[in-house]
């Protein structure tokens, strides 16, 4: 899919909105992504990860052996993606702060895994996940997004394969264009 069809797929479904919006890493934006809302028809959800799982390299693909996804962002394009990779598809989760595993979901020790997010901004939540993989017994050996919206310079230590990167600038609250500013604040992403 090129980032025109992609952008398409958001537009038709109301999920690329307009404001001022501030972001789950903290970060200030005139544009925000929702992604729950590109997700919530199967067959779209289907076909973006369909998309995503085509761009994986050969040699990492044949290599996951399972897909693991942050909660809650991540979970509905996890899941597609293991579908279309023909891999179980787990979820992690944050009840005091921090990602593990639960609900009986267990990696085999030195499990490849293939860690897939909804958008990525600063990485820190990718971060956060893939150590948690780690602690877990498993090693995330790339990941994959649908949207890396950090301008290209998000480091993550694996390789790092997004559908669409696209630039809409983030800003931090000191740094606010005055536009912006005078606008009021939403904050539409999973954590408060």
């Amino acid at each position: 899919m090129t980032e025109d069809e992609v952008l398409s797929e958001f537009r038709s479904c109301g999920a690329l909105l307009e404001g001022h919006f501030k972001l789950s890493s903290g970060r200030h934006s005139a544009h925000y992504l929702q992604c729950a809302r590109v997700l919530m028809n199967p067959e779209r959800g289907g076909r973006l990860a369909l998309a995503l799982a085509q761009k994986l390299p050969r040699e990492i693909r044949s290599r996951v052996d399972v897909v693991v996804s942050p909660a809650m962002g991540g979970i509905i394009i996890g899941h597609e993606m293991g579908r279309a990779l023909g891999k179980d598809a787990l979820f992690l989760e944050r009840p005091d702060g921090r990602f593990q595993l639960r609900r009986g979901f267990a990696l085999e020790p030195g499990a490849k895994v293939l860690m897939v997010e909804d958008v990525v901004t600063t990485g820190l939540s990718s971060r956060e996940a893939i150590a948690a993989v780690g602690e877990e017994g498993g090693e995330v050996i790339a990941e994959v997004a649908l949207v890396d919206r950090s301008g290209g310079e998000v480091d993550l230590g694996v390789p790092f394969i997004p559908l669409v990167a696209l630039n809409f600038p983030t800003y931090a609250e000191d740094e606010l264009p005055q536009e912006l500013a005078a606008m009021p604040v939403s904050k539409p992403g999973s954590r408060a």
